[in-house]
This record gives C-alpha cells, sequence and structure tokens, in this order.
C-alpha cells in the first residue's frame, strides 16, 4: 500500500493573514508539519498550495510541491475533501502514482510527534477502518452531560437533551466523549470517491492523543497558545 500524506496550505487566511508562512520559534508555521512528517514512515509527503510562496517553502524543507493547487480549490468555503482528491488524481494522472492511503496533516496542528503519525498507520492497518480520527477527551464543560442548550421552547437543557435536573454531580461520573483535535486523519483513497466524498468512510476508528500536543491555530490567541506550549515542549526536549 502507498501511503501518502497531505499537507494543505492555501496562500489566503482570515484569522491570521499568511499564517501558513509566519514564523513560530524561528521556522514557518507549514515547515514543523513537514519536518515532523519526514521523519514518520509515510513514503510521501505532499503539500498542495495555491501560493508560489509556500510551494517554494515546502520545496526547501524537503516536501514534495508538484502542482499549484487551482484557484477554485483555494477559497476559505470549500470541503478538504476535493483537495484531496485533487491530489490524488493528480498523482495518478501525471505519474501513476496510486495513492491507496491518505493521512491528512493539516499545519495548523504543528506539535504533531512522528509517532503520532506512525501510531495511526499501525492502529489502521491493524483495525482495517476506513478511517481513524485523531481526538482528545472532552473534558468538564465540554461534555455534552454539562453542556447547555435551548430546546425548541426556549427552555435551558443540557445538550445530550435531558433537564438540568439531571445533571451529573461529580467529573467522575461524566460518560466519555471525545472532541477532533485535528492532529491526525488517516482514510482510504475510497472515501473521496462515495456519493458524498468524506474523510471517514463506514468504519471509524479514533486514536486519543495527549492534550499537550492538542492545537488547532486559527487566530492570535491559538497562536500565543501554541507558542506557550512549545516552548513547555522544547523544555522537555522536543523541537530541537
Amino acid at each position: 500500500m502507498n501511503i501518502v500524506g497531505i499537507i494543505p496550505a492555501r496562500g489566503g487566511s482570515k484569522g491570521i493573514p499568511s499564517k501558513n508562512t509566519r514564523r513560530l520559534y524561528g521556522k514557518p508555521l507549514i515547515a514543523w508539519t513537514i519536518l515532523t512528517a519526514l521523519k514518520s514512515s509515510l513514503d510521501r509527503v505532499i503539500v498542495s498550495t495555491d501560493d508560489p510562496k509556500i510551494k517554494k517553502i515546502a520545496k526547501r524543507y524537503g516536501a514534495e510541491a508538484p502542482f499549484l493547487r487551482p484557484a477554485k480549490l483555494a477559497g476559505d468555503k470549500g470541503g478538504i475533501e476535493p483537495v484531496l482528491k485533487h491530489t490524488v488524481e493528480w498523482l495518478f494522472k501525471n505519474e501513476h502514482y496510486h495513492a491507496d492511503i491518505v493521512v491528512l496533516l493539516l499545519p495548523t496542528s504543528p506539535l504533531r510527534q512522528p509517532r503520532h503519525i506512525d501510531k495511526i498507520i499501525d492502529h489502521f492497518i491493524e483495525t482495517g477502518a476506513d478511517s481513524i480520527v485523531s481526538v482528545s477527551e472532552a473534558i468538564a464543560n465540554n461534555n455534552p452531560y454539562w453542556m447547555l442548550q435551548r430546546d425548541q421552547n426556549g427552555r435551558v437543557i443540557l445538550a445530550n437533551g435531558k433537564p438540568l435536573t439531571e445533571i451529573k454531580d461529580r467529573r467522575q461520573e461524566l460518560p466519555p466523549y471525545f472532541i477532533r483535535n485535528d492532529l491526525v486523519y488517516i482514510l482510504k483513497n475510497e472515501n473521496l470517491y462515495e456519493e458524498k466524498p468524506n474523510l471517514y468512510g463506514k468504519k471509524v476508528e479514533l486514536l486519543q492523543t495527549e492534550p499537550e500536543f492538542d492545537i488547532d491555530i486559527n487566530n492570535e490567541q491559538d497562536w500565543l497558545l501554541c507558542q506557550f506550549k512549545m516552548k513547555q515542549l522544547r523544555k522537555k526536549g522536543y523541537f530541537r
């Protein structure tokens, strides 16, 4: 099986302008994902971008960037599936290379480690899943059993549909729920060709990762949090 890591990185960004090329501890943001991916067991690491500057950076740090993504796939309103599908089809059309398995690596999660990628690949092969999603546990107020919403009559209820009188008193009593953390996704090529293209397929597994590596940069607050986390991880020997 050919296992391809795809890093989607468009040039435009509203939350943080040019965030993929912005420097984080001396390197462009996207470089951290590239360097991690290259240390993993991925067969190839490919950056899909519409920006010549990002393409140049990608090649400088060792990734492949064999094309510029079409403008129609570079907006902020489209899904990620067409971007992955375009990469898979470009490789087949131009290189006769068939990507059996796709590993999606978002550059906005630069704290991942090579072992996260390798672990999800191993788990994918062992389970025969259609996809695996990395997650973090929904702790305390992020758990639906502690989250509130209004019903159709405007009454405040728990997110699980029950009245507040049935709320769990102790955190230890909360059933486990999980939140996608965007650290890493793995999926079968075929998922992109279903009637509704998607990342998941029918058999989905989860890979729970450590909270200290969990970050998804969308705004300046996220950037500052990422800097703090990376500083702490550097003290532990990571990101040298």
